[in-house]
């Protein structure tokens, strides 16, 4: 590790970790601490994948915090490992963070990898699609955290040559078939892939919310019990983004151990902390009026150049249904240039008035305000959507931890 001190904090897929983990990064208060910078990692990363992550961005921290800022370092742990390899990915990765499913997942890989020409492959795919997210053939709402009602996604219970080949077509793939079936049906295993990828991404959605909301925050406010005068720097790369956002829901009410948020290439709504969303006036977002629980600024860095955010996301929410991270009723499967479907890490925070925005350049030269949501172009460094171990997004999150005191 790059810095110290460093801790980690674990959590598995419903947000318990081990006992304990509060009282060490409260204990580094009482040696002299005086900020906390907690990093969570995005989907498809194994655990010593993250370290390096935060390792690699921490590097730079040392040398911009001010003198007497005596300052540590968490880096968040939970289960998103998904594919470890392209163009034929390692499927059996998923067994790391889904072992119930192991019979499921060994099916799915043989179907991907033969690729059979046969439209009664592709109902076995979709059923065990189905199966992997514990989905069922009717769709229909299904129970959620804290028992709250999900519509299911579309994607899932829709016809699964049709689906696959929506997925093939996103991908930039040659025209498909008219009559779509026979040999024809081979070329739709590339958009099964990405049927299978969203699919995770349904999963890892969900679990990511539930582990900043029922992991992170609640820890959290056990850290701000003990160590009331740390202040907490939460900052979030993907789904790991969202993983903080989210924590911020689960903090106990009065605690405001939070001083700065900084999202980079957010993978939610970029409507969540909305009060109304502008195309349904009546309904929030999910998280909203959350930035108030910071006591400084909430960044969200984004990027044009992140297609994955500005192609497969937008089309994974509208199959979601996911306008506002609050799922509503969806007609039809395409149509992902509509701003319902953005993502946060795409074009910033949107519908929030007094928001921000600044781009990169400014930023690195003028810092970030003193509070409320600040949307930063960081295009001009950011070229993908993994393409965050750069020093000027580490400026940026010290800039927002040295505003937010």
């Amino acid at each position: 590790m790059s810095v110290e001190p460093y801790r980690e904090i674990t959590f598995d897929k419903e947000g318990d970790g081990p006992a304990g983990q509060s009282a060490a990064l409260a204990a580094l208060a009482r040696q002299g601490l005086t900020d906390l910078v907690v990093f969570a990692h995005g989907w498809n990363n194994s655990p010593s994948g993250a370290t390096r992550l935060y390792s690699d961005f921490f590097e730079p921290f040392p040398g911009l915090f001010a003198p007497g800022e005596e300052v540590g370092y968490a880096g968040v742990i939970w289960p998103s490992m998904m594919f470890t390899g392209e163009p034929v990915p390692d499927y059996r990765a998923l067994v790391s963070v889904l072992p119930e499913k192991e019979s499921v997942l060994d099916r799915l890989t043989e179907l991907l990898v033969t690729e059979p020409a046969e439209e009664a492959a592709f109902a076995e795919f979709g059923e065990l699609l189905r199966e992997l997210t514990d989905v069922s053939a009717g769709g229909g709402d299904r129970e959620g955290a804290a028992g709250a009602r999900e519509p299911v996604p579309e994607f899932l219970v829709g016809d699964p040559v049709e689906v696959c080949a929506l997925f093939t077509e996103a991908l930039g793939a040659d025209a498909v078939p008219p009559e779509g079936f026979g040999e024809g049906l081979k070329r739709y295993w590339k958009g099964a892939r990405e049927a299978l990828r969203q699919a995770t991404y349904y999963v890892m959605k969900k679990r990511s919310g539930r582990v900043g909301e029922f992991g992170l925050g609640p820890l959290l406010g056990e850290v701000a019990r003990a160590a009331p005068g740390l202040r907490v720097h939460l900052v979030g790369h993907s789904m790991g983004a969202r993983l903080v956002a989210y924590a911020l829901k689960g903090l106990p009410s009065g605690a405001r151990p939070v001083a700065s948020v900084t999202l980079l290439q957010g993978a939610f709504s970029h409507y969540a902390f909305a009060a109304r969303l502008p195309h349904d006036p009546g309904r929030p977002g999910s998280l909203r009026d959350m930035q108030q629980r910071v006591r400084g600024p909430v960044v969200a860095c984004y990027s044009r150049h992140d297609t994955a955010l500005g192609v497969m996301y937008p089309l994974a929410s509208r199959l979601a249904g996911d306008d506002s991270e609050s799922f509503a009723a969806t007609t039809g499967l395409l149509g992902t240039d509509d701003p319902r479907w953005g993502a946060i890490g795409h074009d910033g925070v949107q519908a929030v008035p007094g928001t921000v925005a600044r781009n990169l350049a400014a930023v690195l030269r003028e810092g970030v305000p003193a509070s409320g949501c600040v949307s930063v172009d960081t295009a001009d460094v950011v070229r993908s959507h993994s393409d965050i171990r750069r020093a000027e997004l580490a400026r940026v999150v010290v800039s927002a931890a040295r505003t937010g005191r």
